[in-house]
This record gives C-alpha cells, sequence and structure tokens, in this order.
C-alpha cells in the first residue's frame, strides 16, 4: 500500500499576529512545526503501513525551510519525502494550492491513499484536502476518527458528525482527512533527525517545472481569490450605568435583560 499524506508547516502558535502595515503574519521569533492535523496523519499512514505493509511518501508545498518539517516526519516513519518549493508557487490561495499539491501527486505515480489533517491552524479553511480529491478525481471521506477496516480495494472509517457518528465504506484509491481524534502522534526518532541534519533523508525538491505546471497557473496568478486586506479584528466593550431610583433600576435592568433574551 502505497499512501502520500499531505503535511504543512505552521508557526507554533495559536496567538497569530499581523504585521498592521502589510497584513500579512509575523513568523519572526515564532518556531514553526508540523500542522498538528497533519501529524494525526502523518501517524495515521505509519500505523497502516506497519499493518499493512508498503510505504509511506510525504508532501509539503513550502519555502526551503518547511524541508525541516518533512525530515521529522522521516524521523516518525516515513519512508521519503517532497518539497514543492518555487517562488511561483508564493502568495497561493486554496484552489492554487489544491492544484499544485495534485500535479505533484500525478507525477509522483500510483498510489492507494492520501491522507491529510482536517486543517491548518495558520489558515482554518479545510478547503486543501477536499480540493485536492476533486483535482484529483477520487472519492473523499472528511472528520475522520476511525479506521475500522483497511483492504485492498476499500476500507470502512468513522467519521465525527456534530452529534454523532457516521461508518462510511469507501473504494480506494480515496483521500482522507483527519481529525484529532483519531491517535496520538509518535515521536520522531533521535537516528531519522540526525540523518536528515547530514542530508541523509530520502527528501526530494521539486518546482514548478519538475511538476509540469505553468506559472500562471500557480501561486498568486493561479489563484481564484486574492486578499486586499487583513486585519485582526477589534474588540470593544460597551457598557451602560443606571442611575435613578433603586426600583426604577431594577424595573429598567429587567427590562434590558428581556430585550436581549438574556431572562
Amino acid at each position: 500500500m502505497h499512501i502520500i499524506t499531505l503535511i504543512k508547516q505552521v508557526p507554533d502558535t495559536t496567538d497569530v499576529q499581523l504585521d498592521p502595515k502589510t497584513g500579512s503574519l509575523i513568523r519572526e521569533g515564532v518556531e514553526s512545526i508540523i500542522n498538528p492535523d497533519d501529524s494525526h496523519a502523518l501517524e495515521a499512514a505509519i500505523t497502516l503501513k506497519e499493518a499493512k505493509g508498503g510505504k509511506v511518501t510525504v508532501l509539503s508545498m513550502g519555502p526551503p525551510q518547511a524541508i525541516d518539517a518533512i525530515s521529522e516526519a522521516i524521523a516518525m516513519g516515513a519512508d521519503g519525502g517532497i518539497l514543492l518549493t518555487d517562488r511561483a508557487f508564493a502568495g497561493a490561495d486554496t484552489w492554487a494550492t489544491s492544484s499544485t499539491l495534485g500535479q505533484a501527486i500525478k507525477k509522483i505515480g500510483k498510489y492507494d491513499l492520501i491522507l491529510c489533517g482536517r486543517q491548518a491552524i495558520d489558515g482554518d479553511t479545510a478547503q486543501i484536502g477536499p480540493q485536492v480529491a476533486g483535482y484529483l478525481g477520487v472519492p473523499q471521506v472528511t472528520y475522520v476518527c476511525e479506521f475500522e477496516d483497511v483492504k485492498k480495494k476499500s476500507m470502512v472509517l468513522k467519521r465525527r458528525l456534530e452529534n454523532g457518528y457516521e461508518r462510511v465504506r469507501c473504494s480506494l484509491p480515496a483521500l482522507v482527512t483527519v481529525i484529532g481524534e483519531l491517535n496520538t502522534p509518535r515521536y520522531p526518532m533521535v537516528g531519522g533527525l540526525i540523518d536528515a541534519c547530514n542530508a541523509k533523508a530520502p527528501i526530494k525538491v521539486w518546482n514548478a517545472a519538475d511538476i509540469g505546471a505553468q506559472t500562471s497557473d500557480v501561486g498568486l496568478e493561479g489563484s481564484l481569490t486574492h486578499v486586499i486586506k487583513t486585519f485582526a479584528p477589534k474588540f470593544q466593550r460597551e457598557g451602560e450605568i443606571l442611575k435613578g431610583d433603586t426600583r426604577e433600576v431594577v424595573r429598567s435592568l429587567v427590562g434590558k435583560m428581556k430585550e436581549h433574551k438574556l431572562v
């Protein structure tokens, strides 16, 4: 079984700060990690490989330093990795990102399963997985919290719903997005990290030309949406002081609470 796992390197924080002038994320001084949901997808891929045999290929798109995330994934148990990095990929929205990942997957060739996290903590769109599945024309199952049965040509999964669970049978090849409820990711092996630092890890680096992508179809130029402005919301508390006779103030307070359906 060949499992392709999509991962993303993200800032290690949920307190995202924005540059007030440019509106872009402030990444300086913030450590980077594998996106948490993607770590669960990676753990699922390695567990399936250990149970069913085969190999795990990690695929990521990002700046050159994202190779650290791929190195960590290999140290956890993945067999190899591919980093998509090119200035032409910069500024990509989810559509351009998904189509770029899709073209890379087509170049990789035969696969049985694609795994990725539900969403990334720096974007929270949850669109990449479904859009990659759409680009490749394969079935998809989202919000998966358990692999009940995986066979050569099909699998049975349990996916989380708002008020319960749903069991789904799906043919392979397919794409699955997972949630944190699925498992607990393992720690990377020290030996694997040392090999990565010594450039011994089996990692390929591809640019736009390597996957046969036209620059007009990737990055900012290939994006269907464009961010006009990014800003942090401003919260301002509004208060009102009630004055007068105690009974009058109480009646006024109760009236306002009923008006706002607080009582």
